[in-house]
């Protein structure tokens, strides 16, 4: 497929998949419960290596994983493995409500369906094998895919997507949201590698075959009768004040290639009712080619200009992190406090859960303001980048005042004063959770020019707003309220309500933040009490 026609191709989907006013991207129409997918992948007749749980002696603060030199670099070993992987896709809690009961997990998921897997590439260490690994989130345990010599500093962690996951429930715009999933599990990666002292970076050259090759995702025989799993993504894990050394790609692949593999893919469902083929389509279309490294860190400030007050653990923080399932209408969020949330989604090189994201910010944010005392209600543009309003101002509508507000440091903009709540719901399928919160927003991706890069920026745009999202989560925890995302809007309602026209800018993505509602029929039991008496890491 050409460049031209692969573009064309994501353009045509990125349209068809738009809820409007008067249709919905296709779906299923009603859940098909006798198929509904696993939300654990396992590969049978692999070993599996348990991992120890988080003590819960573990205090570091959350506001540390902001401040330069707090947090020393954890050696490595099992126990900082276990940690790295609980914290980041591992379980959070269970619900139980009558005869139901399903898991949560660190890294939230549309739907908490769940399509990204997660996997460890390490050479041998006197704890562990060398080779790839597979992370099994009901278990805490890593299933060992292949047994293989490497050589390189530190670790890998790769992420795939099982799409069918996201389309049994959501359909044609699944992949979408199974994009949002990567960059939310990215960030979780962040967040948890901090905890340890240590950084993550995201290698860029690599293609989505080679990813596919070094995970054994292209054995077909291994996933024979099963749902198969898609490339995402491969970062470099280790010390903060590391860097990883160059890897030669071809090296790696062929040592894996020669190893010795085992485990075979589970089937998800027994059955699938629709297999949306436009998904694949898209899906082929936005590859990613093995290309040069060319772009580094933007080079923005590399710690935030507003400060974390918090004084919860990090630990509690991002295993308490929820999705809110509704809003009270009523609780406030402080201006400074929503100027810190709004500093933690703005691009540091240093801090979770920009460490290693190598692009400069192609994602703004629309936010309406209903109850931040010292912030007039009405419409408000976060703009994350350099911001010239000479160029930017003339895509939104001509009567926008484009005030600035709030401290010099934010690039945030007033738009318009006025009750925005009728207009928040709307916009986002009708639902209470956009207007009943203190704020909502929109992010706005730089579209047009993300994808003359390239269709596989398609995905990258997405993966930044699943960053954006994390960090909205557990900011808004840390500040005693809570958030979720939101993946159901009217897309060109939300244009024409700010003026755009063309793709220039496009929504991709919905949040919410404000004073949470809790069902008090929900049981909540811990995350792994099913392992028994398996010991915790050291304190």
């Amino acid at each position: 497929m050409s460049v031209r026609s692969a573009q064309e191709t994501v353009y045509a989907y990125h349209q068809r998949t738009k809820h409007a006013f008067e249709r919905y991207a296709a779906g299923p129409g009603h859940l098909d419960w006798a198929t509904q997918p696993s939300p654990f992948r396992e590969f049978k007749g692999a070993e599996r290596v348990p991992l120890p749980l988080v003590s819960e002696r573990n205090l570091i603060p959350y506001r540390a994983l902001f401040e330069p030199g707090y947090i020393g670099a954890a050696k490595a070993d099992l126990a900082a493995l276990g940690l790295l992987f609980e914290l980041s896709f591992g379980l959070s809690a269970w619900k139980v409500y009558g005869e139901d009961r399903w898991a949560l997990r660190c890294n939230p998921s549309s739907g908490n369906l769940h399509p990204t897997e997660a996997y460890l590439i390490t050479p041998g260490q006197p704890f562990l094998p060398g080779g790839v690994y597979h992370y099994h989130s009901h278990g805490h345990a890593l299933e060992r895919r292949c047994r293989a010599d490497l050589a390189f500093s530190g670790c890998l962690v790769a992420l795939s997507s099982v799409f069918w996951r996201e389309a049994w429930k959501y359909g044609e715009r699944a992949f979408r949201y199974c994009q949002h999933d990567v960059g939310h599990a990215l960030g979780a990666l962040n967040y948890a590698a901090a905890v340890l002292g240590w950084s993550v970076h995201l290698l860029e050259a690599w293609g989505d075959e080679d990813i596919a090759a070094l995970l054994g995702l292209d054995r077909e025989a291994d996933f024979a009768g099963a749902e198969r799993e898609a490339p995402d993504l491969l970062c470099w894990v280790g010390p903060a004040a590391s860097t990883p050394d160059a890897i030669d790609i071809d090296r790696l692949l062929t040592s894996v290639q020669s190893g010795t593999w085992s485990g075979q893919a589970n089937r998800l469902s027994a059955s699938h009712r629709h297999d949306w083929p436009v998904i694949e389509e898209v899906h082929a279309a936005s590859l990613k080619p093995r290309t040069l490294t060319t772009s580094g860190p933007p080079g923005t400030a590399a710690w935030p200009e507003i400060p974390c007050r918090s004084e919860l653990a990090a630990v509690e923080v991002i295993r308490t992190r929820r999705s809110a399932q509704a809003f009270d209408g009523v609780t406030p969020v402080a201006a400074d406090t929503l100027f810190r949330i709004l500093d933690a989604t703005g691009f540091r090189e240093r801090c979770p859960p920009w460490s290693g994201w190598p692009w400069a910010p192609r994602v703004h944010l629309a936010l309406f303001v209903h109850r931040v005392p010292g912030l007039e209600p009405g419409l408000y543009v976060f703009w994350r980048g350099d911001v010239d309003k000479t160029r930017t101002a003339p895509l939104f509508r001509d009567q926008f005042e484009w005030a600035e507000v709030g401290p010099e440091s934010l690039p945030l903009f007033r738009l318009a004063v006025g009750d925005a709540r009728d207009a928040a719901r709307m916009l986002s399928c009708h639902q209470a959770i956009a207007s009943d919160s203190a704020f909502s927003l929109g992010m706005l991706a730089e579209f047009d020019a993300g994808l003359r890069e390239g269709p596989w920026v398609y995905r990258r745009l997405f993966w930044e707003t699943g960053l954006i999202g994390q960090a909205l989560y557990l900011e808004a925890r840390a500040a005693g309220v809570g958030g979720t995302g939101i993946g159901c809007f009217f897309d060109e309602s939300v244009h024409e309500l700010l003026g755009l026209e063309g793709t220039v800018l496009q929504s991709l993505y919905h949040f919410t933040v404000g004073g949470p509602l809790v069902d008090s029929r929900l049981q909540t039991l811990p995350p792994y009490a099913h392992l028994g008496t398996r010991r915790p890491a050291p304190g």
